[in-house]
C-alpha cells in the first residue's frame, strides 16, 4: 500500500475518532442533573463505540463497593441495585486497578454480576472514572456478539471517561449542593412546626398547673400531668432524631466496632421501648448469632424500626435473624397494614410521612427509618422493605457477621 494512502486512513480514522469523541463531550459539557447527563452520555458511548449495552457504576465510598447508577441495554442492573466489591470482578478490578479491561469472552471469565450473561453479553470493555487522582466509579461497554476490543477502543473510551468523569463531579457536586439546600429547608420547616407544638402544650400545661393548680380538680390535675408527660416525651425523641441527624451529617461518623451477641442486645433494645406486654413481640434469633457492630448503632437501626413496628403495625411483631456467608439478616415484621405501595419509595427519605402514618394518634418527624438507614449503611449494610401477605410490613437489615 502507498504511503500516502496509509496516511490518509491514519488520518481519517483520527479524524473520525474525533468526531465521535466531540459527540460525547458537547454532551459533557451541558448543565444537566446527574441522571438526566448519564442518560445523554451512556446513549451517545454506546452508539460511538458500536456496542448493545453500555453502563456507569459509581464508588460507595462508605462500602467500598461500585453501584450500579445508570445503564443503557442494561437497565436491570440498576433496577436490581448491583453491587460490586472494588478489587472483585469485572468492573472490581477496573476500579481497583484503575486501568482499562477487556474481556473477549464473558463466558469464561471472572465475573461476578450474573446479569451479564443473563442478558447475552459476550465481550465486555470497561475503564475507570478518575478526576483528580480519585476513582468516582467505572464505565463499560457490551456486546451480544463476540467482539474483539482493539487498543484504539480502550483509548477512545478512555477519552470519553476523561471527559465523563469531569462532568460527573460537576453534577454530583450541584446534586449534594441541592440536596442539602432541600434538607435545610426542611430542617427550618420541621423545627418551626414539630417543636412548635409540644414546647406550646408544655409552656401551657405549665402556666395553667402554676397559676390555677390549687383551684383544679383533682382529675383534671391528673389528666394534665399525663398530657404534660407525654409531650415532653415527645418532644425529647424529636430533639434526640434531631441530633441524630446532625451526626449523620458529619463526614466523621465513627462507630465502635465489637463483637456482639444480635439476640442480646435485641433484647436489651426491646426492654427500653414502651411495650405494653411481652407477648407484643417474639425474638426469634439464635443465641450463637454475632455481629461486628457498635452497639449504640444497633440501637439507632432496631430501636427505629421496633418503635414503628409498635406504633403503626400490629402485634404480634417478630425479630428473627439467620447468618448467610459473612453476612447477618435480620427480620422485623408484623402484622399491619403495610406501607402503601405509592409511597415505597420514599420510604427511607428524611422528613418524610406517609398519609398513613399521619392519621395515626402519633406523629413522627419522618426521621426514624432515614435514620435506621443510615446507620446501618455506616456499618456496611442495608436496610430493604416488603410487603407481607395477606397483611404486614416487613424490614429486612443485613450487618457484618462477626469473624
Amino acid at each position: 500500500m502507498p504511503a500516502y494512502e496509509s496516511g490518509e486512513r491514519s488520518a481519517i480514522q483520527a479524524l473520525d475518532r474525533l468526531r465521535k469523541l466531540q459527540t460525547v463531550t458537547d454532551a459533557a459539557l451541558e448543565p444537566l442533573a446527574l441522571d438526566a447527563l448519564l442518560d445523554v452520555l451512556l446513549t451517545r458511548i454506546r452508539t460511538v463505540l458500536e456496542a448493545d449495552t453500555s453502563a456507569v457504576l459509581l464508588v460507595d465510598e462508605r462500602t467500598d463497593e461500585l453501584v450500579a447508577r445508570a445503564a443503557k441495554g442494561l437497565e436491570e442492573e440498576v433496577e436490581r441495585g448491583v453491587r460490586i466489591p472494588v478489587g472483585a470482578g469485572f468492573a472490581g478490578r477496573i476500579a481497583a486497578e484503575r486501568r482499562p479491561v477487556v474481556l473477549d469472552d464473558v463466558d469464561h471469565a471472572d465475573v461476578l454480576n450474573p446479569l451479564l450473561r443473563e442478558k447475552g453479553i459476550k465481550s465486555l470493555l470497561g475503564v475507570p472514572l478518575i478526576v483528580r487522582e480519585r476513582v468516582l466509579g467505572v464505565v463499560h461497554v457490551g456486546t451480544l456478539v463476540p467482539r474483539t476490543f482493539t487498543p484504539d477502543d480502550a483509548e477512545l473510551l478512555s477519552l470519553v471517561a476523561q471527559r465523563l468523569a469531569v462532568a460527573l463531579e460537576r453534577a454530583m457536586i450541584h446534586e449534594e449542593v441541592v440536596r442539602l439546600e432541600r434538607l435545610e429547608r426542611e430542617f427550618v420547616a420541621l423545627a418551626s412546626h414539630e417543636l412548635r407544638t409540644p414546647a406550646s402544650v408544655i409552656y401551657g400545661i405549665s402556666e395553667t398547673l402554676a397559676e390555677r393548680g390549687d383551684d383544679l380538680p383533682h382529675e383534671l390535675i391528673v389528666e394534665l400531668r399525663e398530657a404534660l408527660r407525654e409531650h415532653s416525651a415527645r418532644l425529647r425523641r424529636l430533639v434526640e432524631q434531631l441530633l441524630d441527624l446532625s451526626r449523620l451529617g458529619a463526614a466523621d461518623l465513627l462507630l465502635r466496632r465489637e463483637r456482639l451477641e444480635l439476640r442480646s442486645q435485641i433484647e436489651r433494645i426491646v426492654a427500653t421501648l414502651e411495650v405494653q406486654s411481652a407477648a407484643q413481640v417474639r425474638i426469634e434469633v439464635p443465641d450463637r448469632v454475632e455481629v461486628d457492630a457498635d452497639p449504640v448503632g444497633l440501637e439507632h437501626i432496631f430501636g427505629n424500626l421496633l418503635s414503628n413496628a409498635f406504633r403503626y403495625g400490629e402485634p404480634p411483631v417478630i425479630v428473627s435473624a439467620a447468618q448467610e456467608d459473612t453476612y447477618v439478616h435480620v427480620t422485623i415484621e408484623d402484622r399491619g397494614r403495610g406501607v402503601a405501595q405509592e409511597f415505597v419509595p420514599r420510604l427511607f427519605e428524611r422528613f418524610t410521612r406517609s398519609p398513613q402514618s399521619e392519621d395515626e394518634s402519633y406523629r413522627g418527624a419522618g426521621l426514624g427509618l432515614a435514620i435506621a438507614r443510615a446507620y446501618t449503611s455506616a456499618h456496611g449494610g442495608s436496610i430493604t422493605y416488603e410487603a407481607v401477605e395477606p397483611c404486614g410490613a416487613r424490614f429486612r437489615v443485613t450487618l457484618p457477621a462477626a469473624a
